[in-house]
């Protein structure tokens, strides 16, 4: 199991279009992904989940991933929190 701890930096945070764009991504993945804001833990692949944390811009975030390509989803999923844009 492998985790990182990310400032979420997207404009309008993990809302809408961008937690669609989260979950799609960490779909592509076949490691366990999960989302963790304080002590709430989500799927990461779960629009409902991601949704229900009301992530906004400058939130401090874990990744937590586990299985075959979890250092892969996780620097995937850390620069498109991380991206400003």
């Amino acid at each position: 199991m492998a985790e990182r701890i990310v400032e979420v930096k997207m404009k309008t945070g993990l809302q809408a279009r961008q937690a669609a764009l989260f979950v799609q991504k960490a779909n592509r993945f076949t490691a366990d992904l999960f989302l963790k804001k304080e002590e709430r833990q989500v799927n990461a692949k779960s629009i409902m989940g991601i949704m229900s944390l009301a992530i906004a811009r400058g939130t401090i975030v874990t990744l937590i991933a586990e299985g075959i390509d979890e250092e892969q989803a996780l620097e995937s999923l850390a620069l498109l929190v991380e991206d400003a844009n």
